[in-house]
């Protein structure tokens, strides 16, 4: 009996030790596919739940990025010769859950413009992480015009996030203070 379950963890380590960086590229798109289209289901409630026109603004203009980043990891799907599907991504949907958590929480307080940016710069992180692995295992896979898509899509990200940066230290941080400031001096 010790010989069989030998055996059979054996046989489990082979499988698992034929999978490739190709298999582990493919698996990790199939992620970001999965996080991008809950982003494009989840940016117009941020935009609508947002205070500062500024910041609806931002989560709009992000929204058809994002669409286009859509396209554009289909267009690396069919490069690889790999159906465009999504696979569930936990993280995303945690990070999704917190930014509907803020907007219960926070509905009409003046803070919640700045929840939203942080929620929304939490999506932003996760993504440049993901590009940037993608990227990266896109060049060591000789897949040279795919890094150069997902290099693109990575530039985007970077920008969303210090477009974000600058709103929150500029406008949506003092506004939230402010507001803040004259509830309790009223």
């Amino acid at each position: 009996m010790a010989k069989r379950a030998s055996k059979k963890r054996s046989a489990s380590r082979t499988r698992q030790s034929s999978k490739k960086l190709s298999d582990l590229f493919y698996e990790t798109l199939k992620d970001i596919y999965f996080a991008e289209n809950k982003i494009i289901k989840t940016l117009p409630k941020l935009a609508k739940a947002a205070h500062s026109k500024e910041l609806a603004a931002a989560f709009n203009k992000h929204l058809r990025e994002t669409q286009g980043q859509v396209k554009r990891l289909d267009r690396v799907f069919r490069m690889i010769g790999k159906p465009a599907r999504g696979k569930t991504c936990e993280a995303i949907n945690g990070i999704a859950d917190e930014g509907a958590e803020i907007m219960k929480e926070f509905k009409n307080a003046p803070a919640l413009d700045a929840g939203l940016l942080a929620a929304a710069q939490a999506v932003e992180h996760y993504e440049i992480s993901r590009y940037g692995t993608l990227r990266t295992w896109a060049e060591e896979l000789g897949l040279a015009e795919i890094a150069e898509l997902l290099q693109a899509t990575l530039e985007e990200e970077e920008a969303t996030d210090q477009t974000l940066t600058e709103l929150a230290t500029s406008v949506i941080n003092l506004e939230a203070e402010e507001e803040e400031q004259q509830r309790e001096a009223a």
